[in-house]
């Protein structure tokens, strides 16, 4: 039995993290963001990792209204996060019930499929993080960097 290859692009998350410190704005975004709906992509990570404290920091712009933007912009194609487990997109250990609301919060405003690691790869501080996704009906990714 052959099961498809089915790929995630990074371009509007990693790419520019890795690059330009996360510095691409959202309407240089949204030109390109048709002609990547239409490839055919399983998802687009588009959001999560330093996306959202460079949103805030240094682009001055909303990372709710970016995700929206995305989401509205590809219909066709998931958008995937790189969420941090317990410490969601900042520095530090979160809350449980603050994991909770920021999940639910991301799931709302257009993302699909959460990426989730651990930077100590302990996959006791993803699993509350990975439970949150699924209960808001999401798909979960546990990752292990190396």
């Amino acid at each position: 039995m052959n099961k498809p290859l089915k790929l995630t692009e990074v371009v509007l998350r990693d790419a520019h993290q890795s690059l330009f410190a996360t510095r691409l704005r959202i309407d240089d975004m949204l030109p390109i963001a048709e002609k990547l709906d239409a490839i055919g992509f399983w998802s687009i990570e588009s959001w999560g990792g330093a996306t959202f404290d460079s949103c805030i920091r240094y682009l001055g712009e909303d990372p709710w209204d970016r995700i929206r933007q995305l989401k509205q912009a590809m219909p066709n194609t998931p958008q995937q996060m790189l969420l941090r487990s317990q410490n969601l997109l900042g520095y530090r250990h979160y809350a449980d019930d603050v994991v909770d609301k920021f999940i639910e919060r991301c799931a709302i405003n257009g993302v699909d499929v959460f990426r989730v690691f651990d930077a100590m790869n302990d996959v006791r501080n993803m699993k509350h993080s990975l439970q949150a996704v699924v209960n808001n009906g999401k798909h979960a990714q546990g990752t292990i960097s190396y």
